[in-house]
């Protein structure tokens, strides 16, 4: 099968009326295929076809029952290179604006300074959190004291989910697997 002109007029055609991509093979017919169809989509980079009125409505935001703490200062909104969007609207491009924020200082969050030590160097009560690529010469363990097992404090957290959160990932797994 080959893609003459009148076929590619007619997918534009039919793609921009709103028709799925395997109603599209159907109609051009000879064997085409749903991918085959997706595929020139791809090709010819057409935008995706626009949603119902419903779905593009932005959904009414509910306050919040926490007073607002700390305000930052003023945003600045600036635009950024448009994203490709994926899924069933094709190759949609979508601008995006992202907002500058000044910096704020952040009390809450604290990383320990590892001592970065040896293999040679690493004793028992030392967190053996590994830093850097294993290959390379400058590739040192963490070093800082050890709360409990074999990590500090803040690489434990890292290493080790709460139960709750396996379950959850695990459960979501097995939906993914019966579909």
């Amino acid at each position: 099968m080959s893609w003459t002109d009148e076929r590619v007029e007619h997918l534009r055609q039919q793609w921009l009326e709103g028709k799925s991509a395997s109603q599209i093979a159907t109609l051009l017919g000879h064997g085409l295929t749903r991918n085959a169809v997706i595929g020139k989509v791809h090709r010819l980079g057409l935008a995706g076809r626009a949603k119902s009125p419903t779905s593009t409505a932005p959904r009414p935001r509910v306050p919040s029952s926490q007073p607002a703490v700390h305000r930052a200062a003023p945003a600045r909104a600036t635009m950024v290179a448009p994203r490709v969007v994926r899924g069933a609207t094709a190759l949609a491009i979508a601008p995006q604006t992202e907002t500058e924020a000044e910096p704020q200082a952040y009390d809450s969050v604290v990383l320990p300074m590892s001592l970065r030590v040896t293999i040679v160097e690493l004793k028992e009560a030392m967190c053996r959190w590994p830093l850097g690529d294993p290959a390379s010469p400058d590739f040192r363990y963490c070093g800082s004291p050890v709360a409990n097992g074999p990590y500090c404090v803040h690489h434990g957290r890292l290493a080790y989910q709460p139960v709750q959160d396996r379950r959850r990932e695990r459960d979501r797994q097995r939906r993914l697997a019966l579909r």
